[in-house]
């Protein structure tokens, strides 16, 4: 395997050390200028123990203009991403003069420029390009920061409360900002711009009112109302469901459109990409307003889960992100459809995470081994830590759960801690041996449970088998049985429900009994995906239709039609090989049929199981993969069912079009997506709807449905939306997606040129995520041609970003180290491509990280 010569090293859980020096207490004093800001920081660092080690702070990217001890010069010794500092104090106040350059900052990370205003992002590990310091989560100091700027930046904003403002001399203006309450340094925030203001309040269950703030871009005010309106009910919800009210006497958002995350939660000081805060009717869908609730939700809740209690060390990331994500959630399905809600989680865990977990960067929730620790910000430790708090949820009972959460904040408020020391609240809070549990931390790999069934008729008795095994990769330890809280309904032939039961499945392999029962049973099992696990069980045609029909829980019924489908696919992948023409059941077509016609199902339940599992979703079934032929029984399937209820199709689609609620508009677009792909491709349907359209849900619906049909409108649609939009960059990137997904052989050239388009930015993370993300990870088949010419388009976008923006380029990467499952030739020609990036002479470390392991694996 060839090498890059400057290997980074890794760094390791187990070597973790509490800090040789603490900093209580942090003054900043910014003056911005956009290629020469001046940064004062005077910090109060006390020796943490005795010892007599030096003072080494964490820097990059600084120019040091001075240095001072008690305020005399101090010798210091600048190395390679550290400052040393000579001294044998043990308390002293340290001032550190350094000099920053944001405008030329590509890498948004630490003071950076985005559209003429200033902002930061510090986490993971951004604060070291600001100045010197100890840019550790563990270290936590209290803050006053003082902004100095040309008044042309009329907002000057930073975390906590403002105790001071004013003007300067010569056209300048300050403001001074102090946090009360100790936090790390990832959670400093700056803002300064001028920009529209959104001002509202929120009156708590204390009695105290809290002014609310949300900035905007100018002429973006109109699309902010929801944002403010999301940040006022997650507020009431944390009062109401955990019991948590907001502590500073203010809360702002900053809206940014140049950002490489979705938001960051700082302290008071909330920054987001524009994606997850501007929105109305015209130009964002209902599942963007959506979004925007569960992402303002999420950083408010990280007030609390995140912010007054945080992580330790960056190996417990998902102490805050796991737990913080499963309140998201929760409060998403609080205040709409819970059933929805799940189901969409579910389809992250399935598609996403699974393949994390099969592929070169899989790891535990809690890492154990880390390089770049911006690639641990990943769906298994967000998504899957979830996951594991809400089986702990469904293990200790809601009441269980909030008696765990109180003990963790009376026990860690203001602390910098673990993942067991939340798992300890929990156990000691409820009572609940959470010993075995505690392994889904440290194990990484999906556990796969096998399940056999038998009946004895005589007895009455039906038993479970259940066997666990989660698979053992190249050097890791073997692994040992989970904690599995594990779901099931059990229904008669005629769909009743007879036993509705939670079981502990805890042992390598484990018996359930079920008495009194006098024929045998069709079993729901695993409802609600109540584990994140494989679910390995025959299920006959005859069984998931009756758990389609009359599971009591909607998300099983989801979860049968998806087992449906991939079936009929899979069987047709058989069939292929064995070079059989392809089949499908009828009763497959009548089970969709039904869903169609039914006058009871939920629509927003019903445009879920019409929304048929994608190519990705069905690799993530199988261990080996023949991808051409998977892609032509899926069409196959996908076409013959729209065809056999085309005629019923028609008849609802009609019913539905235009009623005006977020369920049937996702319902309508389902049925017009299958009308594009039936025999008579609906042409008119399309272009009705999407010159009609009375919001940007039903345009993109229409849109979206002639490009998967690859209707003879598609084009004409894609040039008229673009008319109307070139001028709004988050509508533009739904239009880059849609482009980036057409699946024919001229897709590279089309995503070629429209780099050069007015609206594309290479250096706009999100810019770069719609057009070239949506290919790699979206388009299957033309990303995986058999040429290999995805791969190499993709190698050369990597080649350009490692250099100006590195933590997206590993994130783009990712579909390309995920190549476990093809064919030798396809991953022969991947190889190839990784070997290029790997002999890089400055490859990042962001990218070192997954394209080293993906070799090696």
């Amino acid at each position: 395997m060839s090498q890059n010569v400057n290997q980074p090293a890794s760094k390791r859980l187990a070597d973790y050390r509490p800090p040789a020096f603490l900093i209580p207490e942090l003054s900043l004093a910014f003056k911005l200028q956009p290629t020469a800001t001046e940064v004062t920081a005077i910090s109060h660092v006390v020796r943490n123990g005795d010892h007599h080690e030096p003072l080494v702070l964490d820097g990059e990217a600084l120019e040091l203009l001075s240095a001072k001890v008690n305020g005399e010069a101090v010798e210091v010794t600048q190395l390679p991403g550290k400052l040393q500092v000579a001294t044998a104090l043990d308390d002293f106040e340290l001032t550190l003069v350094t000099r920053i350059n944001p405008q030329d900052n590509s890498t948004l990370e630490g003071l950076y420029m985005s559209d003429g205003a200033y902002c930061t992002q510090c986490e993971a590990e951004g604060f070291r390009r600001i100045t010197y310091f100890l840019d550790r989560p563990d270290v936590l100091a209290k803050y006053s920061v003082r902004i100095e700027a040309p008044q042309a930046f009329k907002y000057l904003l930073s975390n906590g409360n403002n105790i001071d403002s004013g003007a300067l001399e010569n056209g300048w203006h300050y403001a001074c900002w102090q946090d009360p309450f100790p936090k790390p340094c990832y959670l400093f925030a700056l803002v300064a711009g001028d920009m529209d203001l959104l001002e509202d309040s929120f009156h708590t269950c204390s009695g105290r009112d809290v002014k609310l703030q949300v900035f905007v871009d100018k002429g973006n005010l109109h699309k902010a109302h929801h944002a403010m309106a999301s940040l006022k009910k997650a507020m009431a919800w944390d009062e109401s469901r955990f019991d948590l009210e907001y502590d500073l006497d203010i809360y702002m958002i900053v809206a940014v459109d140049f950002f490489n995350m979705g938001a960051m939660e700082n302290k008071g000081l909330n920054i987001f990409n524009t994606k997850y805060v501007l929105a109305d009717v015209e130009s964002a869908t209902d599942d963007d307003f959506h979004g925007i609730e569960s992402v303002i939700g999420h950083e408010y809740f990280h007030n609390w889960t995140g912010d007054r209690v945080t992580c330790r060390d960056w190996f417990q990331l998902s102490l805050k992100e796991g737990l913080t994500v499963f309140r998201d959630q929760e409060f998403s399905s609080d205040v709409g459809s819970r059933p929805v809600n799940r189901i969409h989680a579910i389809k992250v865990i399935k598609n996403q995470q699974f393949a994390e977990d099969a592929g070169p960067m899989s790891h535990p929730i809690r890492p154990e081994e880390v390089i770049q620790m911006n690639n641990f910000y990943t769906v298994t430790v967000y998504n899957k830590g979830a996951e594991v708090i809400r089986m702990m949820h469904t293990l200790l009972g809601e009441s269980g759960f909030q008696a765990g959460m109180k003990l963790y904040f009376a026990r860690h408020d203001g602390q910098a801690v673990t993942c067991d020391d939340f798992v300890q609240a929990m156990q000691d809070a409820s009572g609940k041996d959470l010993t075995q549990f505690r392994r889904w931390y440290a194990q990484a790999g999906t556990p796969e449970v096998t399940v056999h069934d038998s009946f004895d008729a005589e007895t009455g008795i039906y038993r479970l088998q259940l066997r666990q095994q989660t698979a053992q990769r190249l050097g890791e330890q073997s692994k040992l049985p989970l904690h599995i809280p594990f779901s099931v309904e059990l229904l008669d032939p005629q769909g009743q429900s007879l036993v509705n039961q939670v079981l502990d499945f805890t042992q390598a392999e484990q018996t359930f009994e079920f008495s009194g029962l006098k024929s045998k049973v069709i079993p729901s099992l695993l409802q609600d995906f109540s584990a994140p696990v494989r679910l390995s069980y025959d299920f006959s045609i005859e069984q998931l239709l009756v758990l389609m029909a009359h599971a009591r829980s909607e998300v099983a019924r989801w979860e049968a039609s998806v087992t449906l489908f991939s079936h009929a696919v899979w069987r047709n992948v058989e069939r292929l090989q064995q070079q059989q023409s392809m089949v499908l059941d009828s009763r497959v077509i009548d089970a969709f049929r039904g869903v169609i016609l039914s006058e009871s199902l939920d629509h927003a339940l019903a445009a879920e199981i019409l929304k048929m599992p994608s190519a990705s979703t069905l690799i993530e079934q199988a261990s080996q993969v023949d991808l051409d032929k998977l892609l032509c029984a899926r069409d196959y399937v996908l076409e013959a069912i729209a065809t056999g209820c085309e005629d019923e199709a028609l008849v609802r689609y009609r019913e539905l079009h235009g009623v005006d609620n977020a369920g049937s508009r996702a319902f309508a677009n389902a049925l017009l997506s299958l009308l594009a792909r039936g025999t008579d491709g609906h042409e008119s349907l399309l272009e009705r709807q999407f010159t009609l359209a009375a919001n940007m849900t039903e345009a993109l619906g229409a849109l979206s449905a002639a490009v998967e049909g690859n209707a003879d409108c598609r084009d004409t649609l894609l040039a008229t939306f673009e008319q109307r939009w070139n001028q709004t960059p988050l509508v533009m990137d739904k239009w880059f997606s849609l482009q980036a997904t057409i699946n024919e052989a001229e897709v590279l050239d089309r995503i070629t040129e429209l780099q050069q388009h007015p609206a594309f930015s290479m250096s706009n993370p999100n810019r770069v995520r719609s057009l070239i993300g949506a290919f790699a990870a979206l388009n299957i088949a033309q990303f995986h041609r058999a040429d290999g010419a995805g791969y190499r388009f993709m190698t050369d976008i990597i080649k350009k970003l490692n250099s100006s923006n590195p933590q997206i380029a590993a994130r783009i990467v990712t579909p390309l180290i995920q190549f476990g499952k093809l064919d030798p030739v396809r991953q022969l020609l991947i190889k190839q491509c990784l070997h290029e990036l790997l002999a890089l002479p400055e490859l990042s470390k962001d990218l070192f990280e997954k394209v080293s392991k993906a070799l090696k694996d």
